[in-house]
């Protein structure tokens, strides 16, 4: 018992020196380390970390066994490693920031949403046009890119490309990527409802973890979904398979409904003014 008392004077008493702020303090550091744990498990900083970690363990060793030139040496290009991790996660830091500066601050903070379109970003018929294209392309293996815009600007990549500007119907979209004709070769951005650039040539995915059956279609669809908020429609010139590539990862094989409920999702549609005005995270069926 009195080693109780002992251990409770000695420890308990520094949480008198803890105020709310400290606590708000703890848990913003907390949040932010898990986001940025969870960005990185999901880039190539992963491996990068781990190849990081383990350097870290062989200069523990050498520190334990006093290698005073292992480390003396780890001390004269530890601010060039930095530099070096820096370059070398570039593009990851790149994408970072973007996705902070894309969000919203203001929305985020108020809880409820106002005044959403109610057509969203396109219209059901131009989900029902690129549909029905992919499926006519499918069954005759017509290689097809169809990049869906969001709210990431595709400037840089429509350069690339020449201007449509035509409304998004089937009979457009398998004229433009009919073999042997002027715009077949390179993607289809869509803004909207309507065909805004063709011929549009995109990066392709540097991701190491994909199939290797996969062609320089799928890779560019897969980059550009890596690259910015879009979704790409890929029709396989090989099997005639449709594919949805989204944020970086690949949806293979899909059916006609599969591939209207994947665009409906990036469609930011209301259904009516009760819709438009609800709470946050509210359940969009709630009755």
């Amino acid at each position: 018992m009195e080693q109780i008392r002992e251990f409770a004077s000695r420890y308990l008493t520094y949480f008198q020196f803890i105020s709310v702020m400290d606590v708000i303090e703890i848990i913003i550091i907390s949040v932010m380390v898990y986001y940025v744990m969870v960005f990185i498990r999901n880039t190539r900083a992963w491996a990068l970390l781990k190849g990081v970690f383990v350097i870290m363990i062989f200069l523990l060793i050498a520190q334990l066994l006093k290698m005073d030139t292992i480390l003396w040496i780890a001390r004269s290009v530890f601010s060039l490693a930095i530099v070096a991790l820096i370059v070398v996660l570039q593009p990851e830091l790149r994408k970072a920031l973007e996705e902070l500066g894309n969000k919203n601050l203001i929305d985020t903070l108020i809880p409820f949403e106002i005044n959403k379109q109610e057509e969203g970003l396109f219209s059901d018929r131009t989900i029902r046009e690129i549909t029905k294209g992919c499926l006519e392309m499918g069954k005759v293996k017509t290689g097809a890119l169809i990049v869906v815009k969001q709210k990431d600007s595709l400037v840089e990549y429509e350069r690339t490309g020449i201007e449509v500007d035509g409304l998004v119907t089937s009979q457009l979209l398998i004229n433009i990527f009919e073999k042997n004709t002027p715009l077949h070769d390179g993607a289809v951005i869509v803004r909207g409802d309507r065909v805004s650039y063709a011929t549009c040539y995109l990066p392709l995915s540097d991701n190491m973890e994909l199939s290797k059956e996969l062609g320089t279609r799928h890779r560019a669809g897969i980059g550009i979904s890596e690259a910015t908020d879009s979704m790409t429609v890929i029709v396989s010139e090989e099997t005639g398979n449709i594919s949805v590539a989204y944020k970086g990862r690949l949806s293979r094989g899909l059916t006609a409904a599969q591939l209207e409920e994947k665009l409906k999702s990036i469609q930011n549609k209301s259904t009516d003014e009760k819709e438009r005005r609800r709470w946050k995270g509210w359940p969009r069926n709630e009755k």
